[in-house]
This record gives C-alpha cells, structure tokens and sequence, in this order.
C-alpha cells in the first residue's frame, strides 16, 4: 500500500522531458549574422504516439539579437522567429516538415519549405539542426557595441487542435523549451 501511494506522489519533473541546445554558433559576414544551432531531444513516447496518428505537431526557434546598455535594459536589435510544422502522412506512409518565416495555419501553408521523410528519426533531425539561419542583416549590428543572442527552441503546443490543447495542459510530455545565450565578439577593427 505504501508503495502504491509513493508512486502516486512522485515529483513532477521526473517525467520531464531532457532538452538542451548542445551547440550554437554565431558567425558575422558581410550579408549579416548567421547562427546555427544544434538541439538535443528524445521525442517523449506520448508525444510520438500522437504525431504517429496524424496531429501535426509544430516547432519554434527564436533568436533575439540584443545591445548591451549599461543605464537601462538591453535593447532589442532584432527579433526573429523560424516555425515548423511536423505531421505524418497516412496514406504515403512518410512524414512531412515544413519550415516558414511565419507561423503555419491549416488554412493555407503560405510561403514554406517542405520536405518528406521516411520516418521520425530522420524528421527530428531535421528539425535538430539549424544550419546558417541569417538573423539580422549587417547594418544593424553595431562594431562598436557590445551584443548577445538569446536563442529559444520549443514545442508549440498553442498550434495543436483544440481538443488537444485541453488534454495536454500541465503534462510534462509536452514541455518540451530550451534556450541559451550567447555573446556576439566585436568584428575587430579594420
């Protein structure tokens, strides 16, 4: 009896889902600044159980590039967002990605890259690694200021059907965020 009973009380983050952004890299050219970025997930099972049976499940990444001040919070320099959008195709048998600028509806997919999958793996990569996302142009990175970017990665759960969003409030399957911060290096002086 007392064994069930400590089941039944066991702390909510032992179910939490493992996340972390394990690389991220900023490189500054003359067409801008690009990260890349790698994140580190295991799909939770309850989570891949419902992809596997057609609800699309949508990612997002965020990168903010940001000016140091030293008399009030740090500006905003840039704000940028990449969304994507993870489903399974029954009747193909393969899964679909498509990545946008903006966020993707059912209603019309807008302007997206898409790209088919044979399995979940193989999508999760994708989705895994950012390679070279330009996040601000070079005019409005300042040489002489100091700059940091903060990255964030997670599970959209306010795109899922809404069914689905009352269902997964406060399971821990679903709280699937990571970020990370990291300062620019000034360019040095020419």
């Amino acid at each position: 009896m007392l064994a069930a009973l400590f089941w039944c009380i066991r702390p909510a983050w032992a179910d939490t889902p493992e996340i972390e952004v394990s690389q991220m890299r900023l490189e500054r050219t003359e067409e801008g600044l690009f990260l890349s970025a790698s994140v580190r997930f295991d799909l939770p099972q309850l989570v891949a159980d419902a992809a596997a049976k057609g609800i699309p499940l949508y990612f997002v990444a965020e990168a903010e590039v940001l000016r140091d001040r030293w008399y009030w919070y740090d500006q905003r320099v840039v704000s940028v967002a990449r969304y994507m959008r993870l489903a399974y195709q029954p009747l193909t048998r393969r899964w679909r990605l498509q990545v946008a600028p903006t966020p993707i509806a059912n209603s019309g997919l807008g302007v997206s890259l898409g790209q088919s999958f044979e399995d979940l793996d193989e999508a999760l990569g994708a989705i895994q690694r950012i390679s070279r996302w330009r996040i601000a142009d070079a005019a409005a990175i300042d040489n002489e200021a100091r700059h940091s970017v903060d990255f964030r990665f997670r599970l959209d759960v306010s795109q899922l059907p809404r069914p689905f969003q009352l269902g997964v409030t406060g399971r821990t399957d679903w709280n699937l965020a990571a970020s990370r911060n990291q300062r620019l290096q000034p360019e040095p002086a020419k």
